[in-house]
């Protein structure tokens, strides 16, 4: 089985499972904090479209703020959850790799917690270069490669052994890229005014009262260390 079809399977069976983990409690905490980095990196109105959407949770968050967005997910079952949240709004089932979208589509592209999935970055990037009108801006906010998520891949290994029940713990072979890593690739990709940032301390699978204390500290420990943060944020503009 391809790493593309595990992933489908998987998410295709999650659905509502999803949500209870990233839409409540601590789960909408963690998404709220970083959708919110993800939003200021973006334009004011427009269209977008977020690659890696999931049950449109971000695309939620983004049009009552900002403006309109597309959706598309390698998962069925992602997708038919995102239209029963979201009316109005299209989702489509797709890979970031080989968008189904004609050349300078959209304002900006959004893609919170799925870069890692990707198999083959390098085009998903050409591909997002490509649908991005002239001026456009794209914003990726994922895991990041640190010292606190090198050990995550062997977790997520193991707890896929142990048939451990959470949404994410599976060994999709998740790629993790540090700062330099990042940069490369989007300038490879015809961006330019490229800039990273890392956020998230409170990660949402601490344990209490672990998790309660992160949050108290988070702003400090992203102003002041912010290489103890889980998710590195990038931002990059098509040159006009």
């Amino acid at each position: 089985m391809s790493g593309h079809e595990k992933i489908q399977r998987h998410y295709d069976s999650l659905g509502e499972r999803y949500d209870y983990h990233y839409d409540r409690s601590r789960g909408r905490s963690y998404h709220n904090h970083l959708s919110e980095h993800l939003i200021k990196m973006l334009p004011d109105g427009g269209l977008i479209l977020d690659i890696g959407c999931g049950t449109g949770l971000f695309v939620e968050k983004y049009k009552a703020v900002r403006g309109g967005a597309i959706g598309i997910d390698i998962s069925r079952g992602m997708i038919q959850q995102a239209r029963r949240r979201s009316n109005g709004t299209d989702f489509i089932v797709g890979k970031g790799e080989s968008l189904p979208f004609a050349s300078t589509s959209f304002d900006a592209i959004a893609s919170l917690l799925a870069f890692s999935y990707i198999r083959d970055p390098e085009k998903m990037l050409n591909e997002a270069h490509r649908v991005l009108k002239p001026g456009g801006t794209i914003a990726v906010c994922t895991l990041g490669k640190n010292l606190l998520t090198r050990c995550i891949p062997a977790i997520y290994h193991l707890g896929e052994i142990m048939q451990v029940r959470h949404p994410v713990v599976r060994n999709f072979g998740e790629h993790y890229f540090n700062d330099e890593e990042m940069l490369e690739l989007f300038y490879c990709a015809g961006f330019e005014d490229v800039k990273t940032n890392w956020y998230s301390f409170a990660h949402i699978d601490m344990i209490d009262p672990f998790f309660t204390l992160a949050r108290h500290i988070e702003p400090f420990v992203e102003r002041h260390v912010p290489q103890l943060a889980y998710n590195i944020c990038v931002t990059g503009k098509k040159p006009a």
